[in-house]
């Protein structure tokens, strides 16, 4: 289909976003297998990589990382503790502050992980190199001005009907 302006083309752009978008939210719901019966999900694997990335993080920190509210946080490390992949531990410059980190089998998670994500990232990045320069800049604006629409959203709370 021949694209009739550039108010369509936006459109278009904007309508594959929301599809590849759908798609990333599936994925992050598949499991990833560890060996003898035993998964995660890839959301709980980011939690894990952000964790094997940063060494100790605080539940605030997490929550910030991921653009997800502290509650959502404090859920998923109640989970991934649960789980055996995480430790909570006081931290030492606070008595309020709590430090997450990564257990052995959370780090084994960390390196499955990293292995399936390395692949797929390795495989955009050299898809990417074939493009010029001003085309990522543009990608790269396009995603910041999306980001700040998300957040924007987000921080308003509109879907809570106070802004409609």
């Amino acid at each position: 289909m021949p694209v009739k302006d550039k108010r369509e083309l936006i459109k278009t752009t904007l309508r594959e976003l929301f599809r590849i978008s759908s798609m990333y939210q599936r994925i992050e719901q598949m499991p990833i297998p560890l060996g003898s019966d035993d998964e995660v999900s890839t959301r709980e694997a980011h939690m894990i990589q952000a964790l094997g990335e940063n060494r100790k993080m605080s539940v605030t920190r997490l929550a910030d990382h991921f653009g997800i509210t502290k509650s959502g946080a404090s859920q998923m490390v109640k989970r991934l503790t649960g789980k055996g992949f995480l430790l909570k531990q006081q931290a030492a410059h606070s008595n309020k502050e709590i430090e997450l980190s990564l257990t052995p089998r959370g780090w084994q998670v960390f390196e499955v992980h990293e292995k399936l994500h390395g692949r797929d990232f390795n495989t955009l990045i050299n898809g990417l190199t074939s493009f010029p320069i001003f085309q990522i800049t543009t990608l790269s604006v396009l995603m910041e001005s999306i980001g700040t629409i998300l957040e924007n959203r987000i921080s308003q709370r509109m879907w809570k009907g106070k802004n409609f």
